[in-house]
């Protein structure tokens, strides 16, 4: 693949929920998670596209290649369709509309990719009747060719070393109309998107039928107004049995038109976990038989395709493919057109690391047991030990692991209760107390303290209603739902501040209890005093203001007398 290409599946980092949906269904963990996020392992990666079908939050893409197909047509190329034969199964078209829709998008011709599944068929047939024993498995799905030649190097030379149909379909194209062609195969698959990467001159671009949908609703918009042509054909003629294969067995069954020797044993597979089992300690030189293995990564075959953009139930697909296949009288028995392919193996090299090195890394996880690895696949992995070793690798975060996280919480969670001076009490909606902390014991249960105390639970289990005598709060808050605060609420001469709550509605109710009896009365203790030294203050201002009173009317009668005096000794001067 060319290393400036980016890998056909990716994540869009702000989509990402980081819930590992996509590491538990990667059946290679072709996953990294950091910072919380999920990305995608190039090299590890066989483009299944299990990420992208199941991610809740579509931040796992796969790459869009309109524009290097409008390329291809800008350059005044001839274009040619390799069209997958699963497309019956996504368009309710007629062949003759299928291709005029296409031509209309740019596309010289149309071709059915089912031509070059009828040679690599013939081809097989020719290998498995030269067998006296032995294992052959299909090159047709590009995922399980990279599946073995990754994870099961040991496997890739029964790999049969033909070219995909796809690959053999394009051979043929370019044989009859010209190397200077391109080809772009259109179909529900993301492998073979890395196909066409492989640069080796047949595919040119593979798009998928997800992408041909949208380029058909942003370039064309309604294809109602498109009339089939009945002059439009595949070319350079319609396919027969090929088009079955994009259904489970649908490849044998055209090997057993094609005829093989009595001792033959076709098998069909689906799933690469399936695949993977039935590998499982085979010895394929113990076989004696002939043994052809149809793999296909996807369940019930192509027509499941991550990509294959239809909501159809199976069986309908199903019917719609098969209703279509043409049956020929005469099958030739050798093939036209062979591709060669080398499936040499490109393994990835399994991480080893020493036991000691493992149980380290669980102990940061909360496993210092093997009682402690409950391999419940939370994380995404099958095993504590499988995370353990992801963790080494730098691929996983260990956040991942629900188990240890849900104890730091709860270590969390009861060291702040634990510390918190206020009563604090969870109720459920029996009436049962699902938690309390020491304050609430002390609070409230008296000489019983002690015996509730020493006990693992403490008053978990205890009805509250025999414990306080204010439970009715809870049972309104749990038949309401609405929050209630209770202000100086009086119980045997005590006085509480009570703010209860809602936290899962009708099941979970809380509160926050505080004993506001002593700062009350110290309260009234400061207000008495306070009164008495506002009294005393008042008293001395009056007698402040009397004595005041006093000495001004003593002052004003002086002043008064001196000032008559004066008057009257001013009067008798002038007179």
């Amino acid at each position: 693949m060319n290393s400036q290409t980016q890998h056909p599946v990716y994540t869009l980092t702000n989509e990402c929920k980081d819930c590992y949906k996509c590491v538990r269904h990667c059946p290679v963990k072709a996953i990294k998670i950091e910072n919380d996020h999920a990305s995608v392992i190039p090299e590890k990666c066989i483009s299944c596209g299990n990420c992208v079908k199941v991610c809740p939050t579509n931040a796992k893409c796969v790459r869009v290649d309109i524009e290097k197909v409008k390329n291809l047509l800008i350059a005044q190329k001839d274009v040619y369709v390799s069209l997958a034969p699963s497309w019956r199964s996504v368009f309710e078209n007629s062949a003759q509309k299928m291709i005029a829709i296409l031509k209309r998008l740019g596309f010289k011709e149309v071709s059915e990719t089912a031509l070059g599944a009828q040679e690599v068929s013939i081809h097989d047939a020719e290998i498995l009747n030269k067998m006296d024993k032995g294992l052959l498995i299909s090159s047709a799905c590009p995922v399980i060719v990279d599946y073995i030649r990754l994870y099961k190097p040991e496997y890739a030379k029964y790999i049969t070393p033909i070219g995909s149909p796809a690959k053999t379909h394009a051979r043929m194209l370019k044989d009859t109309y010209g190397e200077d062609i391109a080809v772009v195969f259109i179909g529900p698959c993301i492998g073979k998107k890395n196909e066409s990467d492989e640069n080796d001159g047949l595919i040119d671009v593979s798009i998928t039928f997800e992408e041909l949908k949208i380029w058909i609703a942003d370039e064309i918009g309604d294809i109602s107004e498109i009339k089939k042509e009945s002059s439009f054909e595949f070319v350079p003629y319609s396919a027969h049995e090929g088009a079955l294969y994009p259904i489970n067995g649908g490849m044998n069954e055209t090997i057993r038109k094609i005829g093989i020797k009595p001792d033959v044993q076709l098998m069909e597979i689906c799933t690469i976990r399936a695949f993977e089992k039935a590998l499982d300690d085979l010895d394929p030189e113990k076989l004696n038989s002939p043994v052809f293995v149809e793999a296909l990564a996807c369940d019930t075959g192509c027509i499941a395709g991550p990509c294959i953009a239809s909501n159809k139930a199976g069986i309908s697909s199903i019917s719609d493919v098969m209703s279509k296949v043409k049956v020929r009288k005469e099958i030739p028995t050798v093939a036209q057109t062979v591709v060669k392919c080398d499936y040499s193996p490109k393994a990835v090299k399994p991480s080893k690391y020493s036991l000691e090195e493992i149980q380290q890394v669980l102990k940061k996880i909360g496993k210092h047991s093997e009682e402690d690895e409950l391999n419940c696949g939370g994380c995404g992995y099958s095993s504590c030990r499988e995370l353990a070793v992801a963790l080494l690798d730098g691929v996983a975060e260990t956040s991942m692991c629900v188990s240890y996280m849900r104890k730091i919480a709860m270590r969390k969670a009861a060291a702040m209760l634990r510390c918190m001076p206020a009563a604090i009490v969870m109720v459920d909606s029996n009436m049962n107390i699902l938690e309390a902390n020491d304050s609430f014991m002390k609070m409230f249960t008296g000489e019983m303290y002690d015996i509730f105390k020493a006990r693992p639970d403490g008053l978990t289990g205890a009805a509250i209603d025999r414990i306080v005598e204010f439970s009715e709060i809870f049972r309104t808050i749990l038949k309401t739902g609405k929050d209630l605060h209770k202000e100086h609420y009086n119980v045997k001469d005590r006085l509480y501040d009570i703010n209860a709550f809602t936290i899962e509605p009708n099941e979970i109710v809380g509160a926050i209890i505080t004993d506001v009896t002593q700062t009350e009365t110290n309260r009234e203790k400061i207000s008495e005093k306070a009164k008495e030294v506002i009294s005393k203050n008042i008293s001395i201002v009056q007698e402040i203001a009397c004595l005041l009173g006093e000495h001004m009317v003593e002052t004003e009668t002086l002043l008064n007398s001196i000032a008559n005096d004066y008057d009257d000794k001013e009067e008798n001067k002038d007179g």
